[in-house]
């Protein structure tokens, strides 16, 4: 894995844990204003994978409605 690809991993994990919604908006804002227009993105054989095994997850019913996930979050959160 390129040094490019641990940063934007390390951001997506931090994303992930953030729950402020104002905060979330203006990432957004930032990062809506700084993609390159009409210029293809590489993905990386680690991207393709996980995209592809989202897919299969897809396609074999392998998947939970965002309200089920928060409330087995706030479960698990609640065990800790």
């Amino acid at each position: 894995m390129t040094q490019i690809d641990i940063i934007r991993n390390g951001i997506i994990d931090q994303l992930l844990a953030i729950s402020d919604k104002e905060y979330l908006l203006a990432i957004q804002k930032l990062v809506d204003n700084t993609t390159l227009h009409g210029e293809k993105i590489k993905l990386s054989n680690e991207q393709k994978l996980m995209l592809e095994m989202s897919e299969k997850d897809i396609q074999a019913g392998r998947i939970i409605s965002q309200d089920d996930l928060d409330k087995n979050d706030l479960e698990w959160l609640k065990g800790k």
